[in-house]
């Protein structure tokens, strides 16, 4: 596919200097960065889905556990005897 775009001054200019700092044609730098671009949105797409499965599962119990378990080994995992979620500070500041 062929795609003709009016690009503004500085962008023009981003573009050369990037296409000649990495030695590529500004049409190969331009479908480089255009490929980076759609690769991150299809990963933020499916960390997004990932999420909301989380979401939606019905299993609070579960989520339960594995917020207890999560917050058990948080505090275990430190340098320092002051623990991250102190039990008398759950519902005030956790």
């Amino acid at each position: 596919m062929t795609l003709t775009l009016d690009l503004p001054p500085e962008m023009e200019h981003y573009l050369m200097q990037e296409a000649q700092q990495q030695g590529l044609s500004v049409e190969a730098m331009t479908l480089q960065l255009l490929a980076k671009s759609i690769l991150i949105k299809q990963k933020q797409i499916e960390a997004v889905d990932v999420l909301q499965s989380w979401i939606d599962d019905e299993d609070s119990e579960e989520q339960q556990e594995t917020g207890q378990y999560l917050l058990q080994v948080l505090d275990q995992d430190r340098l320092s005897d002051r623990k991250l979620f102190p039990q008398e500070l759950k519902g005030i500041t956790w």
